[in-house]
């Protein structure tokens, strides 16, 4: 599962979005092909990226390869649904995942693996969704990261929790765009450094180094207000009219006489 691309020198920095979703995504409903993701990544200076479906690892090999072509390193990944709560998993296989029930079992995987895997707690601490809270305490030994969600504004901060759990256990905080909507894709993200050769492994290890910048601007009213709109209102009506017409064409069709 390595994969790499090279960098035009040592010690660059580089922008990442290890936390993306696109319309191939088994349960949520998003309106972007993942090369409309990649040109939009180009176009912005992005060199590495995650497409983590829900429960399901992107396996589309000429996505990859269009990917390094364009100097972008793709890194299979999920967002599995653990007793509840969202993981990031980031360089498994769909085999992998399969197995991924509970958070013992990934406890058991992180010890095949070693450090040629990177875990994420996204949005741990915000009030919907399925996000971790308190229990992100009692399972952090199953996490290499913590994530600075990009929904934040004032007062309204649920990654200050996240801040001082990433402190208080020596985990490196990883910002990231969660898009569903391609327009909220590149304004949220990390720069990590990279010494040598673009590859998984030297990502994972400039993450745990906590050689990281973090970008997550608080957003703005319009941001605010259209992010409202599309989770409570538009991808809720998106989820039901895509998983009803998936519903619909899986039955079979039966002739009728008359």
């Amino acid at each position: 599962m390595s994969t790499s691309t090279s960098t035009s020198g040592e010690g660059d920095w580089i922008k990442v979005d290890l936390h993306i979703h696109t319309l191939d995504d088994p349960k949520d409903a998003v309106d972007y092909s993942a090369h409309q993701l990649l040109e939009r990544a180009r176009s912005l200076g992005f060199r590495a990226l995650a497409i983590t479906l829900h429960d399901a690892v992107f396996d589309r090999q000429e996505v990859y390869r269009d990917a390094a072509a364009m100097g972008i390193l793709l890194i299979p990944a999920a967002e599995m649904r653990l007793c509840g709560a969202d993981v990031i998993v980031l360089n498994v296989s769909p085999e992998e995942i399969a197995d991924l029930k509970n958070f013992d079992d990934l406890r058991r995987l992180r010890a095949q693996r070693g450090s040629s895997m990177f875990t994420i707690a996204p949005h741990p601490f915000y009030i919907f969704g399925a996000s971790m809270g308190a229990r992100l305490l009692t399972e952090i030994d199953c996490f290499d990261g913590i994530e600075v969600c990009h929904f934040h504004k004032g007062l309204f901060n649920p990654n200050r929790r996240a801040e001082k759990v990433a402190l208080q256990f020596g985990k490196p905080l990883i910002a990231t765009s969660d898009a569903h909507q391609l327009h909220a894709f590149g304004n949220h993200y990390t720069s990590i450094k990279i010494a040598g050769a673009l590859t998984v492994e030297n990502l994972f290890d400039a993450l745990r180094s906590g050689a990281v910048k973090n970008t997550s601007p608080p957003c703005s009213f319009i941001d605010l207000v259209s992010t409202i709109y599309f989770v409570f209102l538009a991808h809720p009506f998106r989820r039901r009219r895509k998983f009803g017409v998936m519903k619909h064409s899986s039955v079979p069709k039966t002739d009728v006489a008359g």
